[in-house]
């Protein structure tokens, strides 16, 4: 049976107000000066997504903090978008299914889902993410593809849909931020974009429609009209 919908989220600044990988490079690693640098030249398109994260990443282990220190570290600092509790009960109340899409590590994504929403969740939620190797102090990302961002989100997303019958086409809807959320906002019917962040930015650039949001209580309520048959999705695009 086809779902009304399907849902897929990028976690870090989406889910999250904070992105954990910003998190631990701006405090473990080199600093909030020299990602900024490497930021700049992301968005830029003069080097790759792929390049200049895992050179934030490496950053870390570099200061001497090893990955479980990372971890707890983030399990202090980082808080959930105030509306995700509610969304993530109404989609398991429909029927919807939800799957975080994330270029970060899933050790981090699963540790931060089971301490801000609970375990019973982390049961009805599919992450989708990069590894990390461990050799005792030192760690590294592993990424899930040789693609320019280490995880093609648009693959990621085709290979979930072979799991439904899609003869009644669903709504698919994803949630970002970034720039990695770039490939899976083509393959989606509609976007929600984190105002006043690089996805909105890039979608204007690239005239991929969207429509921003402050929280999940946003997204929330466009999706309950959508899949209702109250509001139409052309209606949202911005």
């Amino acid at each position: 049976m086809s779902p009304p919908a399907i849902v897929f989220t990028d976690w870090d600044g989406t889910v999250t107000l904070q992105d954990s990988n910003d998190v631990l490079t701006d405090n473990l690693g080199f600093g909030y000066e020299k990602r900024k640098v490497l930021n700049d030249r992301m968005l830029n398109e003069t080097l790759s997504f792929r390049e200049g994260f895992d050179e934030m990443l490496r950053s870390i282990p570099a200061n001497g903090h090893s990955f479980q220190e990372c971890v707890d570290y983030l399990l202090q600092h980082i808080e959930l978008d105030p509306g995700f509790k509610d969304f993530y009960h109404w989609c398991h109340e429909q029927g919807i299914p939800l799957y975080v899409i994330s270029s970060g590590m899933s050790p981090i994504i699963e540790a931060l889902l089971k301490k801000l929403l609970g375990q019973q969740v982390m049961d009805h939620v599919t992450i989708i993410s990069n590894g990390v190797e461990i050799n005792g102090n030192d760690w590294h990302i592993v990424y899930r593809d040789d693609t320019p961002f280490g995880h093609d989100k648009a693959a990621s997303i085709k290979q979930c849909l072979e799991n439904y019958d899609l003869s009644k086409r669903p709504y698919l809807f994803y949630c970002g931020d970034g720039v990695s959320d770039l490939s899976a906002a083509k393959s989606c019917d509609l976007l929600f974009a984190r105002r006043g962040k690089d996805l909105v930015t890039f979608c204007i650039k690239q005239k991929i429609h969207f429509t921003q949001f402050d929280s999940f209580k946003d997204i929330l309520s466009n999706v309950q009209k959508i899949v209702s048959g109250e509001k139409k999705l052309e209606d949202c695009f911005e």
